[in-house]
Order: structure tokens, then sequence, then C-alpha cells
């Protein structure tokens, strides 16, 4: 009974974290009739309903929020004393999961990591491509990756890179029948490509006008969810991107882009991995950090 009621929670905890049967479900490797039905099981043998269910959302009940806020640490600590464990064995060993963007994980995080984990074989990864802020706590990642203001402070951090240069791109054929822009209002003119948020809304270009930091809601036909479709639609033509200087300096070499507004674009503050300050830091977690970390 005890044994089923812990199973049983995790997809509960789950379920109510994702606020979402078909988003838990992805995450668990279960149909989403399976899923329900060990809610229903669950609900049964405690005899107390723990989700609200809509047709559009899924919440806890009093009950289900009780759960969440008073379980779920308690199986992290649970977790963490497993991992502890772990660490008495003679090789670093475990999962290490990560939450970070795609442009990141491709260009910061493989290169360094693939080039050391062939030394610890019983250190397993996990990464995720996700553009929202992720709260690595909740939802069970060992290490979040964002921008250093992005960070919450009570996080410990690490320096992955230098801070980074943004930028505003297009191609040379976008120009051929186009002024450069020179000020915003010139670049409120102009075909900009949109970047989709997680959360719904649409990135306002982050840029500096006179020393001040401002946020510009740039219009434009083209809105992806992704970096990389956003650099391939200005390469083909189709507009102004903003990215870091890191993606388009390869493309400026080659002179498939150009930049423009230079002064406008300000500095990010470099990339970090980010963990809670209560997690126990295993020796496969150090391993992984030692790796990505800012070397310079």
């Amino acid at each position: 009974m005890a044994r089923d009621n812990l199973s049983d929670i995790l997809v509960f905890l789950a379920v109510a974290r994702e606020r979402s049967f078909t988003r838990a479900a992805v995450k668990l490797g279960m149909t989403q009739s399976a899923l329900s039905h060990t809610i229903r099981a669950l609900e049964a043998r405690l005899g107390v309903r723990l989700l609200t269910r809509t047709t559009r959302s899924v919440s806890p009940t009093e009950a289900g929020e009780r759960l969440l806020q008073n379980v779920a640490p308690r199986l992290e600590e649970i977790d963490a004393e497993i991992a502890a464990v772990s660490e008495l064995g003679d090789r670093p060993a475990g999962t290490v999961r990560i939450t970070a963007t795609d442009h990141v994980i491709d260009n910061v995080l493989w290169p360094r990591l693939a080039a050391v984990l062939p030394q610890y074989p019983d250190i397993h990864l996990e990464i995720s491509s996700e553009y929202r802020m992720v709260d690595v706590a909740a939802e069970r990642y060992d290490i979040g990756v964002r921008w250093g203001d992005q960070v919450e402070k009570d996080m410990i951090a690490v320096r992955l890179t230098p801070d980074t240069q943004t930028m505003i791109v297009g191609a040379p054929d976008y120009f051929a029948h186009r002024p450069v822009p020179a000020s915003i209002d010139d670049l409120m003119k102009h075909e900009c490509i949109r970047l989709r948020l997680a959360g719904g809304g649409v990135y306002a270009w982050e840029m500096v006008e006179r020393g001040a930091a401002i946020d510009v809601r740039v219009r434009g036909r083209y809105t992806f969810n992704g970096v990389y479709q956003m650099l391939n639609a200005a390469l083909s033509g189709n507009g102004l991107a903003y990215m870091t200087e890191d993606m388009a300096v390869p493309h400026l070499q080659a002179g498939r882009l150009v930049s423009v507004m230079a002064d406008f674009c300000p500095k990010f503050p470099g990339l970090h991995a980010y963990y809670p300050s209560r997690r126990h830091a295993s020796r496969a977690l150090a391993v992984v950090l030692d790796a990505i970390r800012h070397q310079g």
C-alpha cells in the first residue's frame, strides 16, 4: 500500500507541476489513460480528490496542494540522500538533468561535456531544450543555464561564458532596396524577425538609447519560437534579427550577414549554470559543473 502510494504520488506531482495530463504523460513516458487511471486510483485510496480537472486546465485541490507543498520537498531530500550514498562508490555516478536553450546546448554545453564525460561511464546526462525560465528545484533539474541577470539570488551560480555582445543583423540582399536603420524610429519601419516566448508573449529587443536601457517591441511578419529559425530567416533576407554575437559572427565574417545599430546593442551578463543552494552537490554534479564552467 505505502509503496503503491509513493509511486502514484510521484505521478501526481508531475501532473500538479505541469498543470497538464498531456505534458506530464510525455515527461513520465506514460499514456494519458494510464496516468489518469493512476491518479484516480490514488484519489480512491486516499479518499480525497487531489486534482480539479476542466476541459482547459488541471490544478491541485486543497488536499493536492498540501501534498505538493509538503511531500515534494521530502522526496527531494530522499533523492539527495540516495545521491549521497552513491557517492560512497569508487566512481562518480548518477543522472544529471540540465535545462538550457537549444543554442546554448549545441554551442556551449555539449562541446564541453562531450570532451569529458567519456571518462565517467557511470554518469548519465539528460538535457532539455527550453526557452522558458525553469524552477529547477520544483521540476527536479540539477542545473539550469540562463543569462546571469535571470538567475534568482537564492541560487548558486557558476559562470560559463564572458559577457556576451548582442547584435542586430540582416542579409545584404535585405538591404539592397532598404536604408540601413540608424535609430529606434528607423528600426520600427523595418521587417523584424521576432521570438515567441514559452509563456506566449513576444520577446522585446533589449537595447540602449543615450545610455538608458529600453525594451523595443519591434514589428514584423515572421515570428518563431527558436533562435535557429530566426537566424535562417535573416540569412534568407526576410528581415532583421536580434541575437548574440556568437551566433552572428561566423556569418558576418563570411559576408552572409551585416551588423547594424551597434551603438544600440548592449552586452548580456554571461551565461551561468545555477542550482539550489540546499541541493547536495554530488560528485557527478561536480564533474559536470567543472566541465562546463568558464575557464578564462
